[in-house]
């Protein structure tokens, strides 16, 4: 009788298996490092951004205004700050990163915009004469920034809605709507769906892309539902930057 060589059906579907097992074993752990390279990569750009904007003030005496939301990429207005800036603050408070402007990147590393919003006082028309808070007015007014070194901001960071305070008297913040991109503006110039977290709605966007529910965002360790990422100017590293270009006092 001739001696036949190979494997039987039953030792492939063995081999096959233990395949099968180690590349689902090897597929999860491939994915979370995608994920988190994403989220590095998102942070990072996030502190240029933060860069970007306080070098914007340095240099103009203010932070620049929203660019609109719903405005598509390539067409006219993309990606820029609305001129003219007004004696009071922007048209708008409220929008995405002017990223054109600032010549930062358009989207987070889910290929969503970064929403934005920046107090009022700190994106005036150059010199001003009437400033708000608890110390001002200025001794003198300054002549080369929109706001002095009393001026305060209008947002509060917070670790959940109604939780305790992070930052306070904020005057920019800029938020990446994470992996989900719930409430997330796209490069179309349209708006992602909410999603139900009590927390993210409080980072998105309404009126169109013009305005924010409210003066308070959370930012708090990723959740199941939430995965916003969140950035904003530290009035206090604003002034010392502004103080050290002889912006002001």
């Amino acid at each position: 009788m001739n001696k036949q060589n190979g494997f039987t059906l039953v030792e492939m579907a063995v081999v096959l298996a233990i395949v099968g097992l180690l590349l689902g074993g090897t597929l999860i752990p491939l994915s979370a490092r995608i994920e988190n390279r994403r989220v590095e990569e998102t942070r990072q750009a996030l502190d240029e951004i933060r860069e970007a904007l306080v070098g914007f003030a340095v240099v103009n005496g203010r932070l620049p205004c929203p660019a609109p939301a719903a405005t598509a990429t390539g067409t006219v207005g993309a990606g820029l700050e609305p001129a003219p800036v007004l004696a009071g603050g922007c048209a708008n408070t409220a929008g995405v990163l002017p990223w054109a402007t600032l010549g930062v990147g358009e989207t987070d590393a889910w290929g969503n915009r970064y929403t934005y919003r920046v107090a009022p006082e700190f994106a005036r028309t150059v010199p001003q004469t009437a400033f708000s808070g608890p110390t001002c007015p200025p001794p003198a007014n300054p002549q080369l920034a929109a706001f002095a070194l009393c001026s305060q901001g209008n947002m509060t960071i917070l670790n959940t809605k109604s939780g305790n305070a992070l930052s306070r008297l904020v005057p920019a913040v800029i938020v990446s709507h994470g992996r989900n991109g719930n409430s997330a503006y796209t490069p179309q110039g349209t708006q992602r769906a909410s999603g139900a977290d009590a927390d993210e709605l409080e980072n998105r966007l309404t009126a169109g892309g013009t305005a924010t529910a409210n003066s308070n965002f959370v930012s708090k360790t990723p959740t199941a539902t939430f995965d916003d990422l969140i950035a904003w100017i530290s009035p206090n590293i604003l002034f010392n930057r502004m103080v050290s270009a002889q912006k002001l006092p």
